[in-house]
């Protein structure tokens, strides 16, 4: 009986030892294992929480709030203002250093306007734009002359630069989530014109879709030659995924499609060191020269970093590279003094020999534009350090610079857009709940 038992415990103590061993062994695997990722933040346009970066840089909101209205009244009412009102329902904004009114700052003044919920000027801008710019007949009907002289009302050129359409379209889309299509203006009607004119362009009259089809990239003017290369500052992939959101023209997948083309040539545009991009390029990302200008970093280029952070704050879809591009890029502006950098680079860092002239100045400065939107990038960086860009941003003056330079309409709309996307007032507007 004694062996039996001593048996029995001794038999106990080999079972409690390997549950002992096992149990250790299973912990200690569970350390080796990786732990579940934590599922990547949603973007904004999932989660409707957009970041507000001025209130984290310590700044008060009430500061904040008067810190746009300021600049918005800067740029569509103050005495140095862009925007100009036509009789009682019209109204433009001009590039008054080239003496002309184009698609980029019309459209630009309707994405301000519903984005800051300023019914009546997006109403007069986008009754001057159809009047004055939308061709309504023949090959380009739908897409709009991209330049006109507001002296004469003389078209500088008949065909369309394709980031106007994107901005249109756009923001008539977020018009008709925001305001309804019953209170005068049918814009969602008005946003599927363009669209729908857009696909029937087939090569007649040399006139072609604003995006070609081919490389699902957005082409640089969708007419002859112009069709076959781009300018990676129209790549807006937060754009093409509104527009598969809320246009509802069959054309769903293609628009996420070309998002994401977006997001893939974006990678190969922007150099691995600096980040800078050419102003146009090849749909390879490699650099495309024009008649008028060497391939580098220029005014265009500018609006770059704005477009990459508000990619990743709406819809977070590539956000690991994202965050190493902010990084990249605000550590090569670091480098030329966050106060000091200038505005037109090689973008292998270096000082390009041709300097492109802004109006009738020919001069590398520190300019508000890249300023701006240099502090739009942090919405994207992880960097302890990224607050400086925005400091300097909220400190810099929309205001003539020392050689007496003043550009309110450039500058000071990628000023604005900058605050807007700061302090979370740039936003993928959905449909309001009583539509």
């Amino acid at each position: 009986m004694n062996l039996y038992l001593k048996f029995f415990q001794r038999s106990k103590s080999i079972c409690l030892l390997v549950c002992v061993l096992c149990i250790g062994l299973g912990s200690s695997t569970a350390q080796r294992l990786p732990k579940p990722a934590k599922p990547p933040r949603k973007g904004a346009f999932y989660t409707g929480q957009y970041p507000n970066l001025l209130r984290e840089a310590g700044y008060s909101q009430a500061d904040i709030d008067k810190k746009v209205t300021q600049a918005y009244h800067d740029v569509f009412e103050g005495p140095n203002r862009v925007y100009f009102e036509v009789g009682d329902s019209m109204a433009y904004v001009s590039d008054l250093k080239n003496h002309d009114v184009r698609t980029e700052g019309v459209s630009y003044g309707l994405m301000v306007a519903v984005q800051l919920n300023k019914k009546e000027v997006f109403d007069r801008i986008w009754r001057w734009s159809k009047k004055y710019l939308q061709h309504q007949e023949g090959p380009l009907k739908g897409y709009f002359a991209w330049s006109i002289n507001p002296a004469t009302m003389k078209r500088n050129s008949e065909g369309p630069a394709s980031d106007g359409e994107l901005y249109f379209v756009t923001s008539l889309l977020f018009a008709s989530n925001r305001w309804g299509n019953t209170t005068g203006i049918n814009y969602y009607k008005e946003a599927r014109n363009i669209l729908d004119a857009m696909w029937k362009k087939d090569g007649t009259g040399d006139v072609y879709n604003l995006i070609n089809t081919q490389h699902k990239q957005i082409s640089f003017v969708p007419v002859g030659d112009m069709y076959n290369w781009t300018d990676p500052s129209y790549h807006l992939p937060a754009f093409l995924e509104v527009w598969a959101e809320y246009a509802n023209d069959g054309h769903e997948q293609f628009y996420r499609a070309c998002a994401d083309t977006s997001r893939a040539f974006l990678h190969r545009a922007c150099n691995p060191v600096t980040g800078l991009n050419y102003d146009y390029t090849e749909f390879s990302g490699k650099p495309h020269a024009t008649k008028w200008a060497p391939p580098a970093f220029r005014y265009d280029s500018w609006r770059v970093p704005m477009n990459i952070a508000m990619d990743y704050v709406w819809f977070g879809k590539d956000k690991a590279w994202q965050e190493q591009y902010a990084q990249r890029f605000q550590g090569f502006l670091r480098s030329k003094g966050i106060n000091t950098f200038e505005d037109q680079f090689n973008v292998d860092g270096s000082r390009p020999d041709f300097i492109l002239q802004a109006g009738d100045v020919k001069k590398l400065r520190h300019s508000l534009g890249l300023v701006a939107t240099s502090a739009a990038a942090s919405l994207a960086s992880q960097d302890k350090q990224k607050l400086d860009f925005v400091h300097a941003v909220w400190n810099a003056k929309l205001a003539p610079y020392e050689d007496g330079y003043f550009d309110p309409y450039y500058d000071g709309l990628l000023y604005l857009f900058s605050l807007m996307h700061l302090s979370g007032n740039y936003q993928a507007i959905k449909p309001a709940p009583h539509h």
